[in-house]
């Protein structure tokens, strides 16, 4: 069975699509890029982008309706990893962590928790930026992955 790998591109890090489009070539695997805006991909039987209208979870909603049991997600955003896994996929961080039906509802909570926390001004700011670490853990993560599904 033939997988498909679907980016929530309009906030996945440059770095992460370059390793998802050296990975399309070598391991010849459909990677297909939604995001509200244009972008750029390069030449490659394997690679795409489609643009959606801008709106809120217009990207996420076109990514779950294509998506089939077995493929993966690429996305920072939780709650469309947890559509991605009641719906069979597999979901994947720009940080390498795999988002599975064992460890979603954790991760929910856990999101939950500090958007209370953002939202009563206990916490401010997000993660910090993508370092070389997280690059490998996601290109080790994406491996794995693309390995077991025999891609």
């Amino acid at each position: 069975m033939a997988i498909t790998v679907w980016v929530d591109a309009d906030a996945c890090p440059n770095t992460v699509k370059e390793v998802l489009f050296r990975a399309a070539d070598r391991r010849q695997v459909k990677v297909t890029l939604i995001a509200n805006q244009f972008i750029r991909t390069p030449p490659s039987p394997f690679i795409s982008s489609v643009q959606v209208p801008a709106g809120f979870d217009v990207a996420d909603n076109t990514i779950v309706e294509r998506l089939q049991a077995g493929d993966l997600v690429i996305t920072a955003d939780i709650p469309l990893a947890d559509e991605v896994v009641r719906k069979g996929g597999t979901a994947l961080s720009p940080r390498g962590m795999l988002y599975t039906t064992e460890n979603i509802k954790d991760h929910l909570s856990r999101r939950d928790m500090l958007d209370e926390l953002r939202g009563s001004g206990v916490l401010t700011g997000g993660p910090p930026a993508l370092d070389k670490k997280d690059i490998q853990q996601f290109a080790n993560g994406l491996d794995r992955f693309l390995t077991r599904a025999g891609a």
